[in-house]
């Protein structure tokens, strides 16, 4: 399949391919978010915990759908639906027009529905962002997902079970966080520079591989500077990944 191809299913008929693809990938979406609702409720994992193999799962997952749908901008639109939704669904349940406590627990630090209204909000941004302005043949897309996903929700999960160590300009975060910010960020990144190239929509290099050193452990320094604390790292971590992605990647 090459950069011009039609959706995987249907390739006659492009936009029924593509709502096919929007079909499949929303019962993907549906579904994940249902389970880490259910364990959520029954406290399966601890509720930090919960919400972070949450965030890791989601965008990677998502990213996974893409060589369903057709390229270029019709294909990046529709499939930047299932992100989009979710920005509409937490936007009305952080402002308490929805009431949702299953989602609430599923995906906030401390069991308040207004903090959806940043960080989730801003994942999924992020997200939608990502999926319909850069699409499939950008490695800016996968490392600005990469990075939030799997950089961000490692580098958590890491932190606080071995971060003992702690980060002189930022004690709130540890090296031992840090470093599997970078490891996660730029495995996952490399990942889908492989998986994406195996349809045709990137090709692979050294210089890709490098560039996503680069985005990560500038990600991972973003991640643990005091700013993020003021601001939200899903707000900033995916930022400084998309800018110096513009400019490692062009």
């Amino acid at each position: 399949m090459h950069a011009g191809a039609g959706p995987f299913l249907f390739p006659e008929t492009p936009l029924a391919g593509d709502f096919s693809a929007l079909a499949i990938t929303t019962c993907y979406a549906f579904s994940l978010l249902r389970f880490f609702e259910e364990t959520a409720k029954r406290g399966v994992f601890q509720q930090k915990l919960n919400r972070k193999l949450l965030h890791i799962t989601f965008g990677l997952g998502f990213m996974l759908f893409w060589p369903l749908f057709s390229s270029g901008i019709q294909g990046a639109v529709i499939a930047a639906i299932v992100p989009g939704v979710n920005i509409i669904k937490v936007l009305l349940i952080g402002l308490g027009i929805v009431q949702d406590e299953a989602t609430v627990k599923s995906m906030s630090r401390f069991g308040d529905r207004r903090e959806l209204i940043k960080g989730p909000m801003y994942y999924a941004i992020t997200i939608t962002f990502c999926c319909a302005i850069y699409w499939r043949t950008s490695p800016i897309a996968i490392a600005g997902i990469c990075n939030l996903c799997a950089g961000d929700g490692v580098a958590d999960i890491i932190g606080r079970r071995f971060g003992k160590k702690k980060i002189p300009y930022n004690r709130d975060k540890s090296f031992a966080g840090s470093i599997a910010m970078v490891t996660a960020g730029f495995i996952a990144s490399v990942g889908y520079m492989y998986y994406f190239s195996m349809f045709g929509f990137v090709e692979k290099s050294f210089k890709m591989v490098f560039g996503f050193l680069v985005v990560s452990l500038v990600s991972a320094f973003v991640e643990s500077h005091p700013i993020c604390t003021k601001f939200d790292d899903n707000l900033l971590v995916p930022l400084a990944s998309v800018l110096l992605g513009s400019l490692v990647f062009s």
